[in-house]
């Protein structure tokens, strides 16, 4: 392991920066998951959801209690990626389970995360469906960008950079803006959304959800 990899804390770094998040994900997976404890998914409507969340400050107990209770929640619901707000937190962390177009595993937490604008002329959209844990049994069409980088901190504190493609980078994208209060179903047109919402009327979660009052 080098220094740089060393300064990483949780997971090693390649030579360009980025997090190698995507060995030992079964093993760190089960981890964090059999040390957390599932909680129900808050659903489109709860105030927690359409805030920015606060920033991490304290990576501590408390937190790592939170990033464990959050895989375990993310595996309960068969969810790839869950943002700290799904589960009523009010707290930027997001983490991840999720595979890229190439079928390669990626298994992560980042706190504060970023995304980094991409120069216009690199960016190649993909227009493929895309649901949401709070926005349970609705999925519709949201063009994205098919590359995304994300900066932020592990749950230890440390700088790290995760860049995904195809569906990873999706799922690097859609986390980031639940953080910011952003939900899929607001890049909608009204009538999409409208769609969206019936859909998650009609159909009946796999998961234990919260439900609005």
């Amino acid at each position: 392991m080098t220094e740089q990899q060393q300064t990483a804390g949780v997971l090693p770094v390649d030579d360009e920066g980025y997090v190698i998040d995507s060995e030992d994900c079964e093993e760190r997976e089960t981890a964090y998951r059999e040390r957390g404890e599932s909680r129900p998914i808050t659903v489109v409507g709860n105030p927690v959801l359409h805030r920015e969340c606060k920033d991490v400050t304290e990576f501590d107990d408390e937190l790592a209690k939170l990033v464990d209770d959050m895989f375990a929640s993310q595996r309960t619901a068969e969810g790839v990626g869950l943002a700290a707000n799904q589960i009523g937190v009010d707290k930027k962390v997001f983490v991840y389970d999720c595979p890229d177009d190439q079928g390669v595993r990626h298994v992560g937490v980042v706190c504060n995360p970023k995304l980094v604008e991409l120069p216009a002329a690199s960016r190649v959209l993909d227009d493929s469906n895309e649901g949401c844990l709070s926005v349970p049994t609705a999925y519709i069409s949201v063009p994205r960008p098919d590359y995304a980088e994300v900066t932020g901190q592990d749950e230890k504190g440390n700088p790290i950079k995760v860049r995904g493609t195809g569906y990873f980078a999706r799922c690097l994208q859609h986390e980031t803006d639940h953080l910011y209060g952003f939900l899929y179903i607001d890049k909608l047109s009204k009538r999409d959304r409208k769609d969206a919402l019936r859909q998650m009327e009609e159909g009946t979660p796999r998961y234990p959800v919260v439900p609005n009052e």
